[in-house]
């Protein structure tokens, strides 16, 4: 394709910054369209596996993400009331040897702004806040997308990477039909000096209980813990991740909790909290000049990690199928057929890890240690994660 084609982006979030990145490196014009005041990230935290890390050093982020990620050395999973642990699997050096670049935990917001900061390099004005996209024509010569603030902009192809309630998903195929999972999540930031040193470890933890279960892990160079936790309750069902909710609701959902449960919960400036829902991934992504990326078309629940790198993935994808192919339909239908089966596979196996993450095995000590033996077993391990950390998005066939 012609790299003088104009791609638009509705979205300014991880993914829709990666494809910029990535199609803009490619030498297409690229504008992005981000529905907020500023260009930032939520104060929350992100792990990138070896097939997110491989694209950003691919796209020459390598520096920036290694000083600012945490090179995660190991997970660990904890059983809810003893706090026993078992290891999921060995990371730092194991992983480089494996896969060839580490496993790094980082913010949010810091991923967001040296994506962000690339971006501006090479184009600076390619972002445009107070944008949201709402609407979109299309014929066979381009695509014209309509903006709530009333503009209108013209461009070759349009992808929507505008998230959860995507308007050019909506445009495409209909309102979508979310379905309750009955879980209410937790998140939080906490100083690392806040809390004892057995808890400053470069690690990820998974506790898992009968109807709950715990995410930490460190980021920011190691300087703050990342808390994300998740009990089944009725009484929610704000998707908002910006609603703040109580300490005292949060301390009640995790009563009867290991102590190191509790002291992390307790040093928590802020607790937000939403709620979860399931959504079918979509089958199909495009029509004609238009097409979806990250959220807005497989949108997953949090139990494989693997949100921002599926959408950190289609960025480089679309960019090297839209680079390859001369036509823009041919373009976008080789992205698709390129990652659909990978990224329904994603959502289908995290919404399985729900069950799996909370279970009544895990009430009696007596049963605990068994279920954990058997579900976390070094071959479970590597059928459930395998597959995931050794695709390489840079080299996949299209």
């Amino acid at each position: 394709m012609s790299s003088k084609q104009h791609v638009l982006i509705a979205g300014g979030g991880i993914g829709g910054l990666t494809a910029a990145l990535a199609l803009l490196q490619k030498g297409f014009d690229v504008t992005v369209f981000e529905q907020a005041q500023a260009l930032r990230e939520i104060g929350a935290g992100v792990q990138l596996s070896p097939n997110g890390v491989r694209v950003l050093y691919a796209l020459g982020l390598k520096a920036e993400a290694d000083r600012l990620g945490v090179d995660a050395q190991g997970k660990e999973v904890r059983v809810w009331n003893s706090g026993k642990t078992w290891p999921l699997f060995n990371l730092g050096a194991e992983s480089i040897e494996r896969y060839g670049v580490p496993y790094l935990m980082m913010h949010r917001a810091d991923l967001h702004k040296i994506l962000l900061e690339s971006v501006l390099k090479l184009k600076p004005d390619a972002c445009e806040i107070n944008s949201r996209a709402v609407s979109f024509e299309q014929d066979g010569s381009g695509v014209t997308l309509q903006l709530e603030d009333g503009r209108s902009v013209a461009g070759d192809v349009l992808i929507g990477a505008d998230g959860l309630h995507s308007n050019i998903r909506k445009g495409l195929f209909g309102p979508d039909k979310p379905e309750f999972t009955g879980g209410c999540c937790w998140r939080g930031i906490i100083d690392m000096k806040r809390l004892p040193a057995h808890l400053r470890r470069p690690v990820g933890v998974n506790w898992i209980g009968p109807e709950g279960h715990v995410i930490l892990y460190p980021v920011r160079s190691g300087s703050l813990l990342n808390f994300v936790g998740h009990v089944e309750r009725e009484g929610w069902a704000s998707e908002s991740w910006t609603e703040e909710g109580s300490h005292e609701e949060l301390r009640r959902d995790y009563a009867g909790w290991h102590e190191d449960i509790q002291t992390i919960v307790g040093q928590i400036d802020t607790p937000y909290k939403w709620a979860l829902f399931l959504r079918e991934p979509l089958q199909k992504w495009s029509q004609g000049r238009v097409s979806l990326l990250g959220d807005a078309c497989h949108a997953t629940l949090p139990y494989l990690a693997q949100g921002a790198n599926m959408a950190i993935e289609d960025g480089l994808v679309l960019a090297r199928a839209l680079s390859e192919f001369d036509d823009v339909e041919a373009g976008l239908q080789r992205y698709e057929q390129a990652r659909v089966e990978r990224t329904t596979r994603i959502v289908n196996k995290s919404a399985e890890n729900l069950g799996r993450f909370h279970n009544h095995a895990l009430l009696d000590p007596a049963t605990a240690d068994g279920y954990v033996d058997k579900e976390w077993a070094p071959e479970k391990i590597r059928e459930r994660y395998e597959w995931i950390m050794s695709y390489d998005a840079v080299t996949t066939s299209l």
